[in-house]
């Protein structure tokens, strides 16, 4: 005879490794995650079945079609909202939370307004897509020339901010407005692509930042009645926090979880659509995520102490994100050693993403 499940099925849209991810998360807790490619086959849902999605924007297919619609989506609104960089920059001005001036680009005779109200340097994004560096430009008045008509409309133009560094806060709502909150990360990009994540609840500012982001971040999630992991990335400007971009989902920069606290994000997000108790988060000790890019597996990271790999099984290619490392240790001096043995064994790219991340924790 089979068993009758605890928890209803949760059905991920996207199978790539947040979806993964979110499987295993599930698995100790006897919670049956099932990842979909959105070009797999039809699936007949339980009533109580529940639906998520791994990523903000999928492709038109009769599987999309049907969970994306399905009354069991859950935030099924606010993931059309966030997607699209117009809406979600709207949101944030209707907030009244901080974020960089912007515009829609809308023709080419914009170009004078967006220098004159928005700043003589600025980036302009695709609205729908765009990661990793992708759809984005960085334009100023000699080099309008590189947006192309067709993206006129499909833009838009936010001031460039020279920012002092870049945050993220990965949090959780429950259906009735409870939140929880992990401590702000301090993230390291290169070429658009979240290389490392570094956490230390010790940092200089941790304390108003903190509190600072998760009023933010919570105003948001409420506002949208939202249920489940968001991210929300900052610029820090002095001691000011601009919100650059929000992710209605589990977060790379949230990867560290996975080692550094007790309930990792992909668990924390299953609890919370599921309404399960759940403790206050508490991190024991300082972590570090570093990002594997485009780097063939190397079986000697399996020999650095207090460090967890997670590889996504990916063909790999250049720029492509193939796995990731999770180190931490309560005694930075030894979590810095981990570090440095970890060094020896990745490429020449890493190696200044890795002095970065070793003088954050000095």
């Amino acid at each position: 005879m089979q068993k009758s499940a605890l928890y209803p099925t949760v059905y991920v849209l996207g199978n790539g490794q947040l979806g993964r991810m979110l499987r295993y998360a599930g698995a100790p807790l006897d919670i049956d995650v099932q990842p979909l490619a959105f070009n797999a086959p039809l699936v007949d849902l339980a009533s109580d079945s529940l639906i998520t999605a791994e990523i903000e924007r999928w492709e038109k297919t009769p599987l999309t079609e049907m969970l994306g619609n399905h009354a069991n989506f859950v935030n099924q609104n606010v993931f059309a909202k966030l997607a699209d960089r117009l809406s979600q920059k709207t949101l944030l001005d209707e907030l009244q939370l901080p974020t960089s001036p912007w515009c829609l680009l809308k023709d080419n005779k914009s170009w004078s307004t967006v220098f004159g109200h928005i700043g003589e340097k600025v980036v302009v994004k695709r609205r729908m897509g765009g990661y990793d560096g992708r759809g984005q430009w960085i334009i100023q008045p000699q080099n309008t020339d590189v947006i192309t008509d067709d993206l006129y409309g499909e833009t838009i133009a936010e001031k460039f901010i020279p920012f002092d560094y870049e945050i993220s806060l990965v949090g959780a709502r429950f259906k009735h407005g409870e939140t929880r909150f992990y401590p702000v990360t301090h993230n390291l990009q290169q070429n658009g692509i979240l290389r490392y994540s570094v956490v230390d609840t010790h940092f200089p500012q941790q304390t108003q930042q903190q509190a600072n982001a998760e009023a933010m971040l919570g105003k948001i999630m409420h506002h949208l009645n939202y249920v489940g992991v968001m991210a929300m990335e900052c610029f820090v400007v002095g001691d000011q926090l601009l919100i650059n971009e929000l992710a209605p989902r589990v977060h790379n920069s949230g990867h560290w979880t996975q080692l550094g606290c007790a309930i990792s994000q992909f668990e924390l997000h299953l609890r919370a659509l599921l309404d399960l108790p759940t403790p206050a988060l508490q991190t024991f000790a300082p972590s570090v995520m570093v990002n594997l890019i485009g780097t063939e597996h190397n079986v000697a990271w399996l020999n650095i102490p207090f460090s967890q790999l997670h590889w996504y099984g990916k063909e790999v290619r250049p720029g492509r994100k193939v796995g990731h490392i999770n180190l931490t240790h309560p005694d930075k001096k030894i979590l810095i050693a981990n570090l440095e043995r970890l060094r020896q064994r990745l490429p020449e790219d890493y190696q200044s993403g890795l002095n970065w991340a070793v003088e954050k924790l000095k």
